[in-house]
């Protein structure tokens, strides 16, 4: 069978060589990584939302843990104010 090069075959084969991940494993954790860093900020804001909604959490503890969260994303968006997520959110 033939194996699909990507453009990311250093790192799968890194992976492969410095894991107990077959190669197949490999890639999808590669792309799965790629899917989570290509995230834009609303999806984020949105998708983090649910998650600490659906973990008990009220809205002011969800938006000042997001506001806290976001400057640590790989690449930071800008300063959003309580205002702007709840809108991300809401509309």
């Amino acid at each position: 069978m033939l194996e699909r090069r990507t453009h990311h075959d250093d790192l799968v084969d890194h992976l492969v060589r410095s894991t107990p991940l077959q190669r197949g494993e490999a890639a999808r954790v590669v792309l799965d990584v790629l899917a989570y860093f290509d995230e834009t900020t609303e999806a984020f804001v949105r998708r983090r939302h649910r998650e600490l909604q659906s973990g008990g959490l009220h809205n002011a503890e969800i938006f000042e843990r997001i506001a806290a969260e976001l400057p640590h994303r790989a690449v930071a968006p800008p300063e959003l104010s309580l205002r702007q997520l709840r809108r991300i959110v809401y509309g």
